[in-house]
């Protein structure tokens, strides 16, 4: 039960950081500024983070959602590890191949590969947008 909670709570997190792209008036509309780099760098870790936990915590439940990596003295950290650092292979790049999805695994990485790229238009779009509007 503490699993689908957690499970629940954690996709709620991705997808009210998701949302913030989509809200009028969050992103200022300059074409530099900390709070726009604030903003993009909180739904990055957000996303990260929550996908990270996902694997963790499949992992953890006796899925084989990743293949590769080590798992030496303590196996809760070390798949805590590899599960973050997976996730933020996958989100920022296409990933190093060293740790490969399998199973239920590879849906996820998908998402989050497809997360990933489309942030950053997201972001953009929402930019122009903002300043098209104020002009």
């Amino acid at each position: 039960m503490l699993f689908y909670f957690v499970m629940g709570i954690i996709f709620l997190s991705i997808g009210m950081s998701i949302r913030t792209l989509f809200i009028p008036n969050k992103i200022k509309g300059k074409q530099l500024s900390l709070e726009n780099f604030m903003v993009l760098a909180s739904i990055y870790a957000t996303v990260m983070i929550g996908f990270g936990l996902i694997y963790f915590l499949l992992e953890i439940k006796g899925f084989d959602v990743l293949f590769g990596g080590s798992f030496e003295s303590n196996p809760v950290l070390s798949h805590m590890e590899t599960s973050m650092y997976f996730s933020a292979i996958t989100l920022f790049s296409v990933g190093y191949g060293d740790i490969a999805p399998i199973g239920i695994g590879r849906i996820i990485a998908v998402l989050e590969a497809l997360i990933g790229y489309t942030i950053p238009a997201a972001f953009v779009a929402r930019a122009v947008f903002d300043m098209e509007k104020k002009q």
